[in-house]
């Protein structure tokens, strides 16, 4: 089973911490030195935020990956448990983001690069679970009120059994109900 990143409605409050760490891990503390007016702005999740509801939106790291399985040219990959995008080979076909069932994949330019018309190079982002840095998902770490847990079998295991004791503790005491009666 691949972990991957579980968003918790109720205790996130849209504050977009995740999205700052995100951009962070992955492109250094520099984001803080540069001009922002020469910097896009790219994290690796976006944040669906509504008048009642809202939390950040990332990639699954499913089993068989459809976005990797639509890709023509190959160049999404399974390294470490995590479905990463290799953004050198990616051709901005946008087949990978079609077949993405939870919407977890995005288009953005890639700063410096252009087309052979001259127009900017667009590539595919999403969540790639901070792989390679060694600190685990930074999307977790720097939640201010843990709506963000990372979910590895382990995990699921337990969120299982303790759904399995719950229905078990609920037929019970519909059982006793039935018998006073």
């Amino acid at each position: 089973m691949r972990k991957f990143v579980k968003g918790n409605p109720d205790l996130c409050i849209g504050c977009r911490t995740c999205m700052i760490g995100c951009v962070v891990e992955h492109e250094g503390r520099r984001i803080f030195e540069i001009d922002p007016d020469g910097y896009d702005f790219n994290p690796r999740l976006h944040m669906v935020k509504t008048a009642k509801i809202s939390v950040p939106v990332q990639c699954k790291h499913c089993e068989n990956p459809a976005c990797m399985a639509a890709c023509p040219v190959n160049c999404i990959k399974v390294i470490n448990d995590a479905v990463v995008i290799d953004t050198d080979s990616c051709i901005g076909c946008k087949s990978c983001v079609q077949a993405c069932p939870f919407g977890a994949i995005d288009m953005v330019s890639k700063i410096g690069t252009q087309q052979a018309d001259g127009s900017m190079r667009v590539v595919a982002n999403k969540c790639d679970l901070c792989v390679g840095t060694g600190n685990g998902p930074a999307c977790v770490r720097v939640c201010p009120t843990s709506a963000l847990t990372l979910v590895d079998e382990e995990k699921l295991k337990e969120v299982v059994c303790d759904k399995r004791v719950a229905t078990a503790n609920a037929a019970k005491v519909f059982a006793d109900a039935k018998e006073v009666e």
